[in-house]
């Protein structure tokens, strides 16, 4: 498994420091991304904890679960189970522009590289990838679109505005 993180219209393959822990399983020292069920049960215990926290939403979990501390959490992971399963590129708008999260925003699961563009546009940050040699793949694919249409929160200019702009 390979964490890659995008960086200056490039990405770099970085050491994940957070540990994804089970539900049953014990919290390690460290940084510890969980699941929004254990985080609901758990919450206050590990919010006081100390270290970096995070949670990652399934599918079928909005972000509006964790609208209220978004301030406390370092990481959030969406989980794409299926790559035809785009509600994570809902999320990640909603985290940035609804919610104004500035943390990282991980794409988790079935991450595919030709979903790369469009993931960097809905605000992910990092993203895992099974093979570490899909690093320079991914890097060529994200800069393959280069014309977009629709205004996101990532600031580039659509087709529209250029055109109107002449």
């Amino acid at each position: 498994m390979a964490l890659l993180e995008r960086k200056d219209g490039s990405a770099v393959v970085i050491e994940d420091r957070f540990t994804r822990v089970d539900d049953e399983a014990p919290l390690p020292d460290g940084p510890v991304i969980v699941s929004l069920p254990r985080f609901q049960a758990e919450r206050d215990a590990l919010l006081e904890r100390g270290g970096e926290l995070g949670v990652w939403l399934d599918s079928d979990e909005s972000p509006s679960a964790i609208a209220g501390d978004l301030g406390s959490l370092a990481v959030v992971a969406c989980n794409f189970p299926a790559f035809s399963d785009g509600r994570g590129f809902s999320y990640a708008r909603l985290l940035r522009e609804r919610y104004r999260y500035d943390g990282e925003v991980r794409a988790i699961g079935e991450v595919m590289l030709e979903q790369a563009p469009f993931m960097v546009r809905s605000g992910f940050t990092t993203f895992e990838l099974r093979d570490v040699s899909d690093v320079e793949e991914f890097k060529a694919v994200v800069e393959e679109v280069r014309t977009v249409y629709q205004p996101t929160g990532d600031g580039r200019e659509t087709a529209l505005q250029r055109r109107l702009a002449r």
